[in-house]
């Protein structure tokens, strides 16, 4: 693993870390087999992707992604182009997220519903390939507070390597810089339906205009790390703290207005 590092030596990692790592190695090692992976394309995912084909061999294992409304397009095509680097086998599904009335009237549990879809979606791949372990990108750090969807991968059985031999958000960047995984540094992405407030409709057409609106802000202003929170006839902006330069100007603040008002009047 050390030969594909960039910029970053195993050395250089905490011995912490590294004792981290080679419990993770172990899990794969005695798991064996083939594994299904629930694959976003984030740098979670795309750890587990990594470590599992070092282990296992790329052709054992399956990254399954899902093409949702819930996620920009963007992430799909990131997604693809992880796999292909990492060289495993990908899958990608429909996901039926908005056919369950539980999720679309979004509830505070909302990611529960969304979990359980997609944990079926993985089953089914696992039972067409023939393998028994289904694993995610959960990381230590994931279990605080409110975590409805981490409930129900938990019923399902999907495993979370990352927790169990306790992986911060922190150790993942490190591990993934260290593997020469191009998203090492790549903001956490949440899906678009976290955007509008509980208790309001999930529709796709709402969806559709929080990805397009995020696209807008992106390209007036080359932020990162941004949230537009969809209130109907308000868009919310948020963004990292470091990168709130990026909106002291009042020609990018107008554009950024005038772009979304006429948005909300095609959509």
């Amino acid at each position: 693993m050390a030969s594909q590092a960039r910029g970053l030596a195993l050395w250089q990692l905490p011995l912490e870390t590294i004792a981290k790592l080679k419990r993770l190695l172990k899990l794969f090692e005695e798991g064996g087999g083939l594994v299904i992976v629930a694959f976003s394309g984030g740098v979670d995912s795309s750890l587990v992707t990594a470590v599992a084909a070092t282990v296992l061999g790329p052709s054992n294992v399956y990254a399954v992604t899902a093409a949702s409304p819930l996620y920009p397009h963007s992430e799909l095509e990131q997604a693809k182009r992880i796999a292909k680097l990492l060289g495993v086998n990908h899958v990608i599904v429909n996901s039926s997220e908005l056919d369950d009335e539980r999720f679309a009237a979004n509830p505070p549990n909302r990611c529960y519903y969304c979990k359980k879809n997609l944990s079926r979606e993985l089953k089914e791949v696992a039972h067409r390939v023939g393998a028994k372990v289904i694993v995610d990108g959960t990381n230590h750090d994931d279990l605080k507070g409110h975590r409805p969807g981490y409930l129900a991968t938990r019923e399902e059985g999907i495993q979370s390597p990352l927790a169990e031999v306790g992986l911060t958000k922190g150790e993942v960047r490190m591990l993934a810089r260290l593997l020469g995984l191009p998203n090492w540094d790549k903001p956490p992405m949440a899906c678009l339906a976290s955007r509008i407030p509980y208790g309001e409709r999930i529709t796709r057409e709402r969806l559709a205009r929080i990805e397009r609106a995020e696209e807008i802000v992106r390209a007036l202003t080359g932020v990162k790390q941004l949230r537009v929170r969809d209130h109907g006839v308000i868009a919310r902006i948020e963004v990292g703290r470091e990168e709130r330069r990026l909106f002291f100007s009042e020609k990018v603040m107008d554009a950024i207005a005038k772009e979304l008002r006429a948005l909300a009047g095609r959509m």
